[in-house]
């Protein structure tokens, strides 16, 4: 799978303020309104005799580090089954900075997509989409660079704020996250949601999931079909199983 849009490809060598001004032009090529084609109702990681008709294929995109190399992981199912793995092992050319994410890591997830030979319906990332200061994290600039449809899954809160107190949620519970004088978008924007995907009787405080649009899908939608994506654990299960994929490809290493 390669580029569509090669002009928002991240480029770690250049300065902030390109990177940023970059950022901006990805957010207002991105689309975050539902512009798919497969049926939501369709998406799935359990057998379901009721699903006729093609099931969607959900790529889940995760990192494991090693040294100053990124080993980037993509797992492919369709329904319950995994029909595709790739991984790629890339040298990392800068430093982690908050909001700049995708310009460390961006590159090697793209090599990664390079050797995937199924093209999937629906990418989920672990990170942020649309909760971004400049409304595009790793989820929207790598979904806008190939223009598949995206989905953020980030375990911890970027920017933005959530309408209510996240701690002791039961799981189902979905809260909006609303744009603040941090992010370039209007206040009060729905940028995403935090969904309490599972809470275990042994730890009653679980932190929620922030799930954004990455690109062509709504907030909404986007919130709705993690909450379809997860099989009783609080990772949805295309993004898990990259990640067990990405730790094992690092211990091959």
């Amino acid at each position: 799978m390669q580029p569509v849009r090669p002009e928002f490809v991240p480029d770690p060598d250049q300065s902030r303020e390109e990177m940023e001004a970059l950022q901006r032009a990805v957010a207002d090529a991105a689309t975050f309104a539902d512009d798919f084609e497969f049926d939501p109702a369709a998406v799935s990681v359990a057998s379901d005799a009721s699903l006729t008709g093609d099931r969607p294929v959900v790529a889940g995109v995760d990192q494991a580090f090693l040294d100053d190399r990124a080993v980037s992981a993509i797992v492919c199912l369709r329904g319950g089954e995994v029909i595709e793995r790739t991984s790629a092992v890339t040298d990392l050319s800068i430093p982690y900075v908050p909001g700049l994410l995708s310009f460390r890591e961006g590159g090697p997830i793209l090599d990664a997509f390079a050797s995937l030979s199924v093209d999937p319906d629906l990418a989920l990332f672990d990170g942020s989409g649309r909760i971004h200061f400049r409304q595009a994290g790793l989820a929207t600039h790598i979904g806008t660079v190939l223009d598949v449809p995206s989905i953020g899954v980030a375990k911890n809160l970027l920017c933005g704020r959530v309408e209510a107190d996240v701690d002791g949620r039961p799981a189902g519970w979905r809260a909006p996250v609303r744009a603040d004088d941090r992010v370039d978008a209007p206040e009060g924007t729905v940028l995403g949601y935090a969904y309490q995907s599972r809470q275990y009787d042994s730890n009653p405080v679980i932190n929620p999931l922030y799930v954004s649009p990455g690109h062509r899908v709504s907030a909404e939608t986007a919130v709705d079909l993690v909450e379809r994506l997860c099989a009783g654990y609080k990772l949805p299960e295309p993004t898990r199983l990259a990640d067990s994929y990405a730790d094992e490809c690092k211990r091959e290493l």
